[in-house]
C-alpha cells in the first residue's frame, strides 16, 4: 500500500495527461482529476480535507494580493492584440513590407519575418498572427514563386515569435509563476525577505534573445536566396518604386505603440499592468484612425483619433519631464502648476478620443468583436488558472513535490541534468498541450526545485519561453502548423508544411543552446536595467 501511495502523484499526472487527450476542455480536467484524487487520498489518509475547505479563499486572496495585480495585465494585452488584428494593422504591413523588400530576392520572406516580429511586439497573439499572415501572404509568396515548404515555415515561425518578443502575454503569465516559485524557493532555503522577480525583468530578457531569433530567421533567408535561388525569386518592382509615404504610414504608428508600451516597462516608468493599459488605450486610437468608413466625417474622426494618441504619448512624457507620477522618482524638472494644468489638458483629450473612436467601432461591429475575443481569452486564461492552482495543490499535498525533488536531484549532471530533464520534459508536453496548460501546471512543481538548485531565475524563465515557443513550432502536433494548416490552399500540403517547419525547429534550438552556453544573452540587460 505504500507503494501505492508513493506512486499516487504520477497517477494523477498521467491520469489529468490522458483525459486531456481524450480532448476534455483544460481548465474542468485538471480540477476534476484533482477532487479525484484527493477523495482517493482522503480515503487513504494521505490527505486533508481542511485544505479543500481553504481553497476557495486561497484562490481570493492570489488573485486580489498586490503582487498579482500582474495578471489584471493579462485581459488589457488581449484586447491591445484583438483590436490591432481587427484594425488591419497586419494586412498594411505585410503590403508595405512586401513593397519595400520583395523586389530582392528573398525579400517577400524576410518582411514576412519583419512583420512577423512587428506583430509579436504588439499583438503577441500566436494564432491570430499566423492565420493572418496565412491568409494574406501565402497565397502572394506561392503567386511570386516561393516553394511551398520555403513559405509555409517561414510564415509559421514568424507567427510564433510571439511567445518570446515583449510584451508577450507568455512572459506575462510565466513571469507571475516564476516570481511565486523564486519566492517559494528562498523561503524553503530560510530566507525569509525573499528578493523579487518581476515581469518586467523577464520581458528585459527575452528582448535580446527574441531579436536574436529574428536574425536567425533573416540569415536563413539570405541563405536561401542564395544558394537556392528558385525557392526564393525575386518579385517585380513595383511600378513608381517604393511609396515611402504608404510604408511610414503602415510601419509608424504600429512602432511608436510597441516603443511606448515595452519602453515604458524597460525605462521604469510603468509597470507591465499600467503598460498594458496605455497599449489597450492606443490600440484603440490607431483602431479609430483606421476604421475611417463607419463615419460620415472620416477626416475629422482619424484627426481626433490621432489627436488622442498624441495626447496619450504627451502624457507619458509628462512623467518623465515634469512632477507627474513624482512617486516614481523619475521626472527631471517640477514643473508646478503649469504640469499639473498640462496633465488635466491631456487627460481631457485623450478620454475625448477614446470616447469617440469607440463610439466609431461599437457602429462598424469591431468594439463587439473585440470585446467578445477578449472576454473569452481572459476568461479561459483564468479558469484554466482556478484549476491548475487547485491541481498544483492536492499534487503538492500527496507528496508530489518530494517525488519530484528527488527525481531532480539524482539526475547526473546536477543542476544543468535538472534543467536538461525539465527543457526536454516541457518539450514534449508541448506537442499535446497549450502554453498555459505547461506554465499553470508544470512550472509551480519544478521552478522551485530548479530554483533552489541555483538557477537564475530571469535566465529560466526565458529558456521555458523559448522552449515553448519551439513546440509550437514542431512536426507533427505544432499549433501554429495547425492554424497554418487551416487557412493553407489546398495546393500546400501538410507534407510541405512539416518540412519548411525544420528548418526553423532547427533554429530555435540553436538560439536555446546559445542561450543555455551563454546566460549573459538573457540576464545582461535586466542587470543593467534594473541591477
Amino acid at each position: 500500500m505504500s507503494g501505492f501511495i508513493e506512486f499516487l502523484p504520477f497517477l494523477m499526472f498521467i491520469a489529468a495527461f490522458a483525459a486531456l487527450l481524450r480532448g476534455y476542455p483544460v481548465a474542468f480536467t485538471l480540477a476534476g482529476v484533482a477532487l479525484l484524487f484527493a477523495l482517493i487520498g482522503m480515503g487513504l489518509g494521505v490527505f486533508d480535507s481542511i485544505h479543500l475547505q481553504a481553497f476557495p479563499q486561497r484562490i481570493y486572496g492570489n488573485l486580489m494580493e498586490i503582487d498579482r495585480q500582474i495578471l489584471v495585465a493579462v485581459p488589457l494585452f488581449v484586447f491591445m492584440g484583438v483590436m490591432l488584428e481587427k484594425s488591419k494593422v497586419a494586412e498594411e504591413l505585410l503590403d508595405s513590407m512586401g513593397a519595400l523588400f520583395g523586389s530582392m530576392r528573398g525579400g517577400l520572406g524576410i518582411s514576412v519575418v519583419v512583420v512577423g516580429a512587428l506583430l509579436a511586439a504588439s499583438t503577441g497573439i500566436v494564432g491570430a498572427t499566423v492565420v493572418t499572415m496565412g491568409l494574406l501572404s501565402l497565397p502572394t509568396m506561392l503567386k511570386r514563386g516561393y516553394s511551398p515548404e520555403l513559405a509555409a515555415g517561414s510564415i509559421a515561425a514568424s507567427g510564433t515569435l510571439g511567445q518570446i518578443i515583449p510584451p508577450s502575454i507568455v512572459l506575462v503569465l510565466l513571469g507571475d509563476q516564476i516570481s511565486n516559485a523564486y519566492q517559494q524557493a528562498q523561503r524553503d532555503m530560510g530566507i525569509f525577505s525573499p528578493d523579487i522577480v518581476s515581469v518586467g525583468d523577464l520581458f528585459a530578457g527575452a528582448l535580446i534573445p527574441g531579436m536574436m531569433l529574428v536574425g536567425m530567421y533573416i540569415l536563413y533567408q539570405v541563405y536561401m536566396a542564395v544558394f537556392h535561388p528558385d525557392t526564393a525569386p525575386a518579385a517585380p518592382v513595383p511600378e513608381g518604386g517604393t511609396d515611402w509615404g504608404k510604408v511610414m504610414h503602415a510601419l509608424l504608428p504600429p512602432l511608436i505603440l510597441i516603443v511606448a508600451v515595452l519602453g515604458s516597462i524597460l525605462g521604469g516608468l510603468a509597470t507591465p499592468t499600467e503598460a498594458a493599459a496605455v497599449g489597450a488605450v492606443g490600440a484603440t486610437f490607431l483602431a479609430g484612425a483606421r476604421n475611417a468608413g463607419s463615419s460620415a466625417n472620416p477626416k475629422g474622426g482619424q484627426l481626433m483619433a490621432f489627436a488622442g494618441l498624441a495626447a496619450l504619448l504627451g502624457l507619458i512624457a509628462l512623467v518623465v519631464i515634469a512632477n507627474i507620477g513624482s512617486e516614481r522618482h523619475l521626472y527631471v524638472t517640477d514643473l508646478g502648476g503649469a504640469g499639473r494644468m498640462a496633465a488635466f489638458v491631456l487627460v481631457a483629450l485623450t478620454l475625448l478620443g477614446a470616447a469617440l473612436c469607440l463610439m466609431r467601432l461599437k457602429r462598424s461591429g469591431v468594439l463587439d468583436d473585440v470585446m467578445a475575443s477578449t472576454a473569452n481569452i481572459s476568461a479561459m486564461v483564468f479558469v484554466i488558472l482556478i484549476g491548475a492552482s487547485l491541481f498544483s495543490l492536492i499534487f503538492r499535498e500527496l507528496g508530489g513535490d518530494e517525488v519530484v525533488r528527488e527525481a531532480l536531484t539524482s539526475v547526473p549532471g546536477g543542476m544543468y541534468g535538472a534543467l536538461a530533464v525539465v527543457m526536454i520534459v516541457m518539450f514534449l508536453l508541448g506537442f499535446f498541450l497549450d502554453f498555459i496548460e505547461i506554465t499553470f501546471v508544470v512550472v509551480p512543481i519544478v521552478a522551485p526545485i530548479l530554483l533552489m538548485m541555483g538557477i537564475d531565475p530571469v535566465w529560466l524563465g526565458v529558456l521555458m519561453a523559448m522552449n515553448l515557443q519551439t513546440s509550437f513550432l514542431t512536426p507533427p502536433f505544432g499549433f501554429a502548423l495547425f492554424y497554418l494548416r487551416g487557412v493553407a490552399p489546398p495546393e500546400v500540403t501538410t507534407a510541405a508544411i512539416y518540412r519548411g517547419a525544420i528548418p526553423f525547429v532547427g533554429i530555435q534550438l540553436l538560439a536555446i543552446l546559445a542561450v543555455i552556453a551563454l546566460p549573459w544573452l538573457a540576464t545582461w540587460l535586466p542587470e543593467l536595467l534594473y541591477g
